[in-house]
């Protein structure tokens, strides 16, 4: 049922004989559970305890019809957001974790909830809308596709820790390196390379514990756009502020993910039930901080191999960025129209004036300021 079929059906009823925009909540009540609606039966008790809060006993039933429409669709629009804020003392007050009897899968699916997400009603929405169809591939798909290159790399050049300064190791057509910058797709690429076991595994961590819940409750559109911007974004940084240095690794996606979860919890503290939540920062800042100053002792220490510089580590601050910007954005409008947010706008705005600039920069700047880059293997 669509807004024009709903509003055509309480004119129908005559439930505002009087056309005054209002109809009483216990005729409401009447309403959705003598009609069919496309809804489950939590969804439409959700929505009746919606409508019975209101104190004067009167619902406009345009932010109804607004109600129930976002029920029916996937997302939801500012108005159920209002009403949702004005009625939320009528839902039920047990929460999730008070939940008797749930299956394994479904203790998972309330887990992902109460880590990811700051606020109760969202929570209870997430858990009782949640389908395991499709379930989240992109993150698992780039850790296994990471994983098997890793592999690959490592039995071909018998060597697994540092693996970059092995000579043939920047030969790869994955590797983005200032010399081959024309080859476009190594900007994405060389998220599948990694320097050793110790970058892998780390990288390879945070995807599955912090990339798959995300996925899960924001969807694979919302985390695989912002994990690839990281990426893009990684490789577009060093190549404008470390021209001689090649690029490995998935961390400007992975830290693109980390950073707007964390500053997500940080903005939603209050609401956020995650147990031990503060220890859990803390680890988190403590280890994103250590692989960053591991990259950079990589990038500048010796002995350098003869074929040029290290991996740059500026990938990690431009994921990081982006996360903060984009990917706080993205995880601030649950189940709501990215289109319909004026502050995504504004981030798209600038990440692709960010695109624009990185492009003319690749294409004109090397050979203006003459930059003495290291051949390319």
């Amino acid at each position: 049922m669509d807004r024009s079929s709903l509003l055509q059906l309480i004119q129908e009823q005559q439930l505002d004989p009087e056309n005054t925009g209002f109809i009483g909540a216990d005729t409401f009540a009447g309403l959705v559970h003598s009609h069919e609606l496309p809804l489950d039966p939590t969804k439409l008790d959700m929505l009746v305890a919606l409508a019975q809060s209101n104190e004067r006993g009167q619902v406009c039933y345009q932010e109804l019809v607004d109600l129930v429409s976002a029920m029916i669709s996937s997302k939801r629009s500012s108005s159920f957001k209002r009403a949702i804020a004005n009625g939320q003392r009528a839902l039920p007050r047990d929460g999730l974790l008070d939940e008797p009897g749930l299956g394994i899968y479904k203790r998972f699916v309330r887990y992902v909830a109460y880590e990811i997400l700051p606020c109760e009603v969202d929570r209870r929405w997430y858990f009782y809308r949640h389908r395991s169809c499709p379930p989240p591939v992109f993150m698992a798909s780039v850790t296994l596709a990471q994983i098997i290159v890793f592999l690959c790399y490592g039995a071909r050049l018998n060597k697994w820790v540092l693996q970059t300064y092995h000579p043939e190791y920047m030969k790869s057509p994955l590797v983005y390196h200032p010399g081959h910058r024309a080859r476009a797709w190594r900007f994405l690429t060389y998220m599948f390379m990694h320097v050793g076991l110790e970058q892998l595994g780390f990288n390879a961590l945070l995807q599955l514990m912090i990339g798959v819940p995300l996925e899960m409750v924001h969807g694979v559109l919302r985390i695989s756009l912002l994990y690839l911007a990281g990426v893009l974004a990684g490789s577009l940084t060093v190549s404008i502020t470390d021209m001689r240095a090649p690029v490995v690794g998935g961390s400007g996606g992975v830290y693109a993910l980390c950073s707007a979860h964390l500053a997500n919890v940080v903005m939603n503290w209050a609401g956020m039930r995650c147990p031990y939540k503060l220890l859990r920062m803390v680890l988190a800042l403590v280890c994103m901080s250590s692989e960053v100053g591991r990259a950079v002792w990589l990038r500048f220490s010796p002995p350098l191999p003869a074929s040029g510089p290290q991996p740059s580590f500026m990938a990690h601050l431009a994921g990081a960025v982006v996360g903060v910007s984009m990917g706080l954005t993205i995880l601030r409008s649950y189940e709501e129209r990215l289109r319909d947010q004026c502050g995504w706008w504004v981030v798209l705005l600038a990440y692709g004036t960010f695109l624009l600039f990185a492009i003319f920069w690749n294409v004109f700047a090397y050979d203006l300021l003459g930059a003495d880059i290291p051949p390319p293997p």
